[in-house]
């Protein structure tokens, strides 16, 4: 027998297709988008992949006892060490289902998590992933995941005098997730802090958000240079991450990069990193990246609205939707997506790869935030410095005259420039 990488863990996905549910996914795209998360986590290697297809759930074992035998079979002819199952598993399912196969196993929501933990950088990041992470332990009562384990170092759980283990270890789960609310109360607050002197900083905000996999990560280092991880994977950003650049012609803006969103992400994964996303809602433009050549493209674009909206982004903050990947598209549907772009001022169809396009919507970046620019003429004294060096820095001023009462300076600015500079 071929010996396997004892680093590598092998993993089989699972879509269980509940032919009940109506609001099901088709199965197809489902078990690809679940494969593509497994990839998303270092260390796996996906050896096998199954959609079920089952009337309802049996509330023991999720699957029937035909197919979790066949399945025992596969696993272990295939010496498959994870099972992953893209959907909810009951803490019973689980541990039936481990039993039966001899394996370990988690659900949609549990690895999700695991990519989350892993892909963390920032306090405030590693701390939701605590928090979510302990809210979704205790429904299992201490079923921890020797992944999280290794980051966690262990929760160290010890029973107090006539409690059960359960009872103990469910109050210090409570207890530290009191104590991580704390911890993540101070860490926002010193970013509400960050976000108001960043606001002094006049620079105005463009947020990239987008389907997982959409090319953001890949968009925001081309138009930084930033380094930031962009691989072909679902979740590769977790923490937004923020960098300065120049507009041709323009001013400066911040780009920030967010996590990619995803359907049918658990409602308390919403909650924990709302807080990661909620850099969007102090942005000046939003440009929602889309991966056009997706088959669900538009599904994707549907989910991203609504999370969106239940940020409370709302229709004052303009929008312009990034075709990207047209690169990955045949001739005729990349000429149709440029035809409909050309048709739709809030349309732009790019590759972040080959940097086609690009040019184009920089320039509609530029419009979005400065408005219409108009020449003015402004006197300064000698004492008011700050005022120039800011007009300066904002790269406004096409011409400067002194005499002895101070400086003239020909400036072309927004109207939006102007207000700022009123406020000095």
């Amino acid at each position: 027998m071929k010996e396997h990488d004892p680093h590598v863990t092998r993993a089989w996905v699972l879509h269980p297709d509940i032919t009940s549910d109506r609001t099901r996914r088709a199965a197809g795209p489902a078990l690809d988008e679940a494969v593509a998360l497994a990839a998303a986590l270092p260390g796996l290697e996906v050896v096998g992949r199954d959609v079920v297809r089952l009337p309802k759930p049996h509330p023991g074992a999720l699957f029937g006892s035909g197919k979790i035998e066949e399945l025992a079979t596969r696993f272990k002819e295939n010496d498959v060490e994870l099972v992953l199952v893209d959907g909810p598993v009951t803490p019973v399912q689980q541990r039936n289902l481990e039993k039966a196969w001899k394996v370990k196993l988690l659900d949609r929501t549990g690895l999700i998590l695991e990519i989350f933990s892993d892909r963390a950088a920032t306090r405030e990041g590693v701390l939701q992933v605590e928090m979510a992470a302990l809210s979704y332990q205790r429904t299992r009562l201490v079923r921890a995941w020797t992944h999280l384990e290794r980051q966690r170092g262990g929760l160290g759980f010890v029973g107090g005098p006539g409690e059960t283990q359960i009872e103990a270890d469910r109050r210090a789960i409570d207890d530290q997730l009191v104590n991580l609310r704390r911890q993540l109360d101070k860490v926002v607050k010193t970013r509400g802090l960050h976000r108001a002197a960043r606001a002094k900083v006049p620079y105005p905000i463009v947020a990239l958000v987008g389907y997982t996999n959409a090319g953001k990560s890949t968009l925001f280092n081309r138009l930084t240079g930033a380094e930031v991880m962009a691989k072909d994977m679902l979740f590769a950003t977790l923490d937004p991450t923020m960098r300065s650049v120049r507009l041709p012609d323009g001013p400066e803006v911040i780009l920030s990069d967010t996590v990619g969103f995803i359907s049918d992400l658990p409602t308390e994964l919403v909650a924990a990193f709302r807080a990661t996303l909620e850099e969007v809602l102090a942005a000046d433009l939003i440009l929602h990246v889309r991966d056009i050549s997706h088959s669900a493209t538009e599904e994707q674009a549907q989910d991203v609205r609504e999370i969106l909206n239940s940020l409370g982004v709302t229709d004052t903050t303009p929008l312009l939707e990034v075709w990207n990947k047209t690169d990955a598209m045949d001739p005729e549907a990349r000429a149709a997506a440029h035809a409909r772009a050309e048709r739709d001022d809030s349309v732009f169809a790019t590759s972040a790869l080959t940097g086609d396009g690009l040019d184009a919507l920089l320039a509609a970046v530029n419009r979005a935030l400065e408005g219409d620019r108009r020449e003015a003429v402004i006197h300064l004294g000698f004492d008011e410095g700050r005022k120039r060096a800011w007009l300066f820095d904002k790269a406004l001023v096409e011409e400067e005259t002194q005499d002895e009462t101070g400086y003239t300076l020909k400036v072309r600015w927004s109207a939006k420039d102007a207000r700022q500079f009123e406020t000095l």
